[in-house]
């Protein structure tokens, strides 16, 4: 038995020969006597510093109890009654720097594997057909949720259990935003986003898909038919370096390969119409979450030689440790601190290679790394058939262009109050929307916090209406 505070029990994985031939889950899970195992190193620490870190403030210590107790049902409940989606968040939150990352093991070597021991009883519960038993008491005012990721997951979730008529609009043919075309199965498996999705269904959550709001409904139009309105629309429009060679064949932002890749299923090409073009050696710019997807999703897609090309070194990298460890595994080369200068192309129009500056390291800058800083006259070129932006996102500037009235930042970021309110009487904001590419967990809690702004506004109009 592993004792209290003891060596964290290891995640058994796809061996990286195997993994970069499939589409598969890497990580293969804890089992029964591996995951109470696990629990039971839990020091049951006072304070609860795990939840005060979590954006959803999830009942982790309770959670890991029950789970060392071998009660997975119990641990399961308690997980819902905060998390909609934690077959999810257990797989792609980052662990390590919030709940995990606070918990007192992690000072002297691992802390509690937090993430595993949440996707297993979620994967536990969906395995053995448990599902929660819901008892709503049901309103007549509705809420209108516009988008489908993490954000309006949360916010339709808790807006629903509030007794409120909630329908989500959803562009795209599938809902889920970002958890859909955004992560590749290997790191969330596409069965079980589809099934944490379903719960939506369940709960009685009317969801409307390939409605595009501002071009199917108007916004207005929208206004008038619902009490009120939440924009989840996330950040799905790519960020580009502006450099000589952008529009070359062969140049994809890392939005649109990993839509192609994930949603449209390039990978399975001739079964799904989807083309990607991308063989030979293939240049990831930028080494955050979303580039080790993209070099990782090139490798399975049978590209010789991946180089991710960062401006900083692995030590400054956004990305989680778990995903740079991945990627490295599986034979991808980060080439650190180089930059961009420009794209060349054949004279048909095809990329061909590129042309790097070396870089430097200066004094931090406002995200508190070292700011990169190019050498000049350091110039050099590597030949490349495929590259891939991922820089960064911004918000959707299509819906944005169709809600003019609608108040935003230099950045095209929804500006909110701190009760997630826009300028909009009644209409509010959560997620990506109002910060930019940001984490699955925070944009849960900004879904959770605007359900509970909306109820309160939906209360304190209904009493100006019976005063009136």
């Amino acid at each position: 038995m592993i004792k209290l505070g003891g060596t964290r029990v290891p995640m058994r994985e796809q061996d990286p020969r195997e993994r970069i031939k499939n589409f598969k889950s890497v990580p293969l899970g804890y089992n029964e006597e591996e995951v109470i195992q696990e629990a039971q190193r839990c020091i049951q620490c006072k304070g609860l510093p795990c939840e005060t870190e979590c954006p959803i403030n999830m009942k982790i210590l309770e959670m890991i109890r029950e789970i060392a107790n071998g009660n997975f049902k119990k641990a399961f409940f308690l997980v819902k009654e905060d998390n909609p989606i934690p077959a999810i968040t257990g797989r792609v939150c980052p662990q390590e720097s919030q709940c995990e990352g606070a918990c007192p093991l992690s000072k002297r070597g691992h802390g509690i594997n937090i993430g595993k021991l949440e996707a297993f009883v979620a994967d536990w519960a969906r395995k053995n057909k448990i599902k929660e038993e819901f008892h709503i008491k049901e309103k007549e005012e509705k809420v209108a949720v516009i988008g489908s990721g993490p954000a309006g997951i949360s916010c339709a979730v808790d807006l629903r259990k509030f007794g409120f008529q909630v329908t989500m609009f959803e562009a795209l043919h599938k809902a889920g935003g970002v958890l859909q075309y955004g992560i590749p199965a290997f790191r969330l498996p596409t069965e079980v986003v589809d099934y944490e999705i379903q719960y939506l269904n369940d709960i009685g959550v009317d969801i409307k898909l390939n409605f595009f709001v501002g071009q199917n409904i108007k916004f207005d139009e929208l206004r008038r038919e619902f009490d009120s309105i939440f924009i989840a629309t996330g950040a799905g429009a790519p960020m580009f370096m502006n450099i000589p060679g952008e529009n070359l064949k062969g140049v994809y932002s890392a939005n649109e390969f990993l839509i192609r890749v994930n949603l449209m299923k390039a990978y399975k090409f001739l079964e799904y119409d989807t083309p990607i073009i991308c063989s030979g050696t293939i240049g990831i710019i930028g080494a955050g979450n979303v580039a080790m997807d993209a070099a990782r999703c090139a490798l399975r897609l049978g590209v010789e030689r991946v180089y991710v090309l960062y401006r900083r070194t692995k030590k400054e990298s956004p990305a989680r440790a778990e995903e740079i460890q991945h990627a490295l595994e599986e034979g991808i080369i980060l080439k650190e601190l180089v930059a961009p200068k420009r794209l060349i192309g054949d004279g048909d129009g095809w990329l061909k290679e590129t042309e790097l500056y070396e870089m430097e390291l200066g004094e931090p800058d406002k995200s508190g790394r070292p700011r990169p800083i190019k050498i000049e006259g350091s110039e050099f070129k590597i030949k490349v058939n495929t590259i891939v932006e991922a820089l960064g996102s911004m918000p959707n500037r299509l819906f944005l262009s169709r809600t003019p009235e609608l108040e935003v930042n230099k950045w095209g970021q929804i500006n909110v109050d701190l009760n997630l309110r826009t300028n909009i009487e009644g209409v509010y904001a959560g997620g990506d929307a109002i910060r930019g590419n940001a984490t699955v967990i925070l944009a849960l809690g900004d879904g959770r916090k605007a359900a509970e702004s909306i109820r309160n506004y939906i209360r304190n109009k209904s009493r100006r209406n019976l005063v009136l």
